[in-house]
């Protein structure tokens, strides 16, 4: 599993035309999944995301994190994060989960989040979505599975 992390000023996520989701102060998530990862996985990077110190303190350093700061949290499904770009010009996907199963540790994710109390707005798995990010500082983190 993989997801880069945004902090965020406000976000939001549009799919024909229509807002699907949006956000206040928080993280913008984009997250995808490959062959190997389970709920356990899953359970194991919402801990570190929620938990992660990347929001200001009052004296300006990053000491905070999502849950002290009460922050909310755009997710969005994103295969690509798993592209092999290292032949040809074409990336491949062939480590990218196969969508089925990838759909419902995304829906299974969100429902651990919002079971934590933070507020959870998304994407629609597998649509083409147009995300605009107000990213705040640029704090930008990557989180990879296998490096827990």
């Amino acid at each position: 599993m993989k997801a880069v992390l945004q902090r965020s000023k406000y976000s939001k996520v549009t799919i024909s035309d229509k807002i699907n989701g949006q956000i206040k102060e928080g993280l913008v998530i984009l997250v995808g999944f490959t062959q190997g990862d389970d709920e356990h996985i899953v359970d194991k990077m919402i801990e570190k995301i929620i938990n992660l110190r990347i929001f200001e303190d009052e004296n300006g350093l990053m000491n905070k994190s999502l849950i002290d700061v009460n922050g909310e949290i755009l997710n969005i499904s994103q295969f690509t994060l798993y592209a092999d770009a290292s032949k040809g010009r074409r990336p491949s996907f062939v480590k990218a989960l196969n969508p089925g199963d990838a759909q419902k540790l995304y829906q299974y994710m969100n429902e651990k989040l919002k079971e934590k109390n933070i507020k959870v707005e998304t994407g629609i798995f597998g649509a083409d979505m147009k995300v605009e990010i107000y990213n705040d500082g640029p704090v930008t983190i990557i989180l990879d599975s296998s490096e827990l």
